[in-house]
């Protein structure tokens, strides 16, 4: 039985860095996938990070937060 001589990404024992796997999928696929807490944008991005997920998927479900002891 022959081995596998070609490995997908991800699949050779190598894992890419998610940052990686984000510019990835942004270059070769046109798809972004953006933290709405990503400490590179500033409030203005941030804001309309959130707002395009709000109209494309809702608003999003928030964990309550811990009382304040």
């Amino acid at each position: 039985m022959k081995t596998m001589r070609w490995h997908p990404p991800g699949y050779d024992g190598v894992r890419r860095d998610p940052d990686r796997v984000k510019r990835d999928g942004w270059r070769d696929q046109g798809l972004l996938a953006i933290s709405i807490d990503d400490e590179r944008l500033n409030w203005p991005e941030r804001e309309l990070v959130r707002q395009l997920g709000e109209k494309l998927y809702g608003p999003r479900h928030r964990q309550p937060e811990a009382p304040d002891l």
